[in-house]
């Protein structure tokens, strides 16, 4: 990860701050986006003086190709982008209105797929890069009803990413994209999802930020396709699928359908 140019967006708090550090650590070179600015402008003080901060809203196309042309502006190039930004949602399936919806796409696949289309004519114009995306276990098996709109934004993402890989495979085999699915991290995102939500440092089992990035950091430097960051997360995944009636294995732990709690 030495001298590796890293965007990451989400970089304000979290999973996207603690990334942040983590690389710094190891010798990247940092560019971290989040509309935040002062909370952003402190992560980049902790990964160093060459850390370069862009506040920005990466829903907004404009704003990401601004933090692209930032980048390439300070370091001349970039290795890896992150696309961490995201929030979650508390709404069950039957109480989405057409905004929840909405919000939940801009959020968290319009500002990836913005930093896909950016960097990506970068990437094949230098014949190399990784986009990594961070999604959720939540794309895969739906363990949580009330984060209905999340899920489904997510399995989109999911979505979007496998087939930018198998569209770059063969003529590009050096730009690699990555999902990394979390499950469930104590940081804010409970307490910042639309509608409010649950502390996600309450919650039992809850993976540290630092854990999660430690995954993220491993596939910088080995690029796979697909990551989980709990060990057990792609057998789960898999023990899903392979259910001969998924409606029956919905009825068995570790499927959770609480209501919402405020």
């Amino acid at each position: 990860m030495r001298e590796k140019v890293i965007v990451i967006t989400g970089g304000s708090g979290g999973i996207g701050a603690t990334l942040a550090v983590l690389a710094a650590s190891r010798g990247a070179r940092l560019i971290l986006a989040a509309r935040r600015e002062k909370e952003l402008r402190e992560v980049a003080a902790r990964c160093g003086p060459g850390a370069l901060a862009v506040p920005a809203d990466v829903t907004r196309r404009e704003d990401v190709e601004r933090v692209l042309a930032a980048a390439l502006a300070r370091f001349g190039r970039v290795d890896i982008w992150v696309n961490n930004a995201g929030r979650g949602i508390t709404k069950l399936v039957s109480e989405l209105t057409d905004e929840d919806l909405d919000d939940m796409i801009r959020v968290n696949v319009k500002s990836a797929l913005y930093g896909m289309q950016a960097v990506l004519p970068h990437f094949i114009g230098r014949g190399q890069g990784h986009i990594v995306n961070v999604s959720s276990m939540l794309a895969r098996v739906p363990y949580a009803v009330q984060r209905s709109a999340y899920s489904a934004a997510k399995h989109a993402l999911c979505a979007l990413t496998a087939n930018l890989r198998m569209e770059l495979a063969e003529r590009y085999p050096h730009i690699h994209v990555t999902s990394v699915h979390p499950g469930v991290v104590a940081t804010d995102f409970g307490l910042n999802a639309l509608h409010g939500g649950t502390d996600s440092h309450a919650i039992p089992g809850a993976q540290t930020a630092e854990q999660v990035a430690e995954v993220i950091a491993g596939v910088i430097e080995r690029p796979r396709a697909d990551v989980y960051t709990r060990p057990d997360g792609q057998r789960m995944v898999c023990d899903y699928f392979a259910a001969e009636d998924m409606g029956e294995a919905e009825r068995r732990p570790p499927f959770v359908h609480r209501l919402p709690s405020k």
